[in-house]
């Protein structure tokens, strides 16, 4: 790898690490971690609301089916919904194989089923979370022609 494509690299970490960290950088049409380096730990999840935007969140695991089957859905629906932001909450700690239904952040939210889906309107309001979010997000999904 050339110095130049490294430092780009680097660059690229660096500003994920920072839009990460920040939510202005929540920016429509967008999907991103929520959680990265902070997996199944406790999330205040009103500070990974974006304004002005809906946000969906999707709690999930790498060990869950489902989760895995609907992520590219989330992906194109926050491509062609460009109001909408998609934030993924993985609940797994890092050590844990399988879903991770003891980890601090499914304990907190007491999730009994993944995907989780949760959805806040544009005033950051709490819209819809469990079925109610997940057929909202199927009629979402409809009018966008997924």
């Amino acid at each position: 790898m050339t110095g130049r494509r490294r430092m780009f690299g680097l660059s690229a970490v660096l500003l994920t690490i920072f839009c990460l960290s920040q939510t202005p950088c929540l920016a429509a049409g967008r999907v991103v971690e929520g959680n990265v380096g902070r997996e199944g730990q406790e999330t205040d999840v009103k500070k990974l609301v974006a304004k002005g935007q809906y946000t969906l969140l999707d709690f999930w695991s790498p060990y869950c089916g489902p989760c895995l089957q609907i992520a590219p859905i989330l992906v194109k629906m926050a491509d062609k919904k460009r109001d909408l932001v998609v934030v993924k909450l993985n609940i797994n700690r890092p050590d844990v194989q399988g879903i991770d239904w003891k980890s601090p952040l499914a304990q907190q939210y007491k999730l009994r089923s993944i995907p989780h889906l949760v959805i806040f309107d544009k005033k950051g309001k709490q819209m819809a979370a469990g079925r109610p979010a997940f057929d909202l997000f199927v009629k979402w999904s409809t009018q966008a022609g997924l």
